[in-house]
């Protein structure tokens, strides 16, 4: 399970639009990933800006990376983020059902 720590050090990262939506778009592109060039085009941002926010989020462990030829392709890491959902919602609800149904509910893919 997650500590305060590594929770608090992943929201950190995740305190930003620009990481949040590359955070999405590589939740969204599943165990392929996307490679750094894909993914400026698909936010907006230039290539260098994209680099260096990837790999902040691969210091915190949201993304790991794989080369493939020239290019590197990021992923998003689903442990991490699975283990940050466990830490948030940690006896969730307080024991009411209602809350939890409310959360399953919200939280379905």
């Amino acid at each position: 399970m997650m500590k305060t720590n590594g929770a608090v050090k992943v929201l950190s990262v995740l305190a930003h639009e620009g990481r949040v939506s590359l955070l999405q778009t590589l939740v969204q592109a599943g165990k392929n990933g996307s490679s750094v060039s894909a993914l400026a085009g698909v936010i907006g941002q230039n290539v260098k800006t994209v680099s260096a926010q990837l790999q902040l989020m691969a210091d915190a462990e949201l993304v790991r990376v794989r080369r493939e030829g020239k290019q590197m392709i990021y992923c998003a890491e689903f442990q991490t983020l699975g283990a940050l959902f466990a830490f948030i919602m940690h006896d969730c609800c307080g024991g009411h059902e209602d809350l939890r149904r409310t959360v399953q509910r919200v939280c379905k893919c």
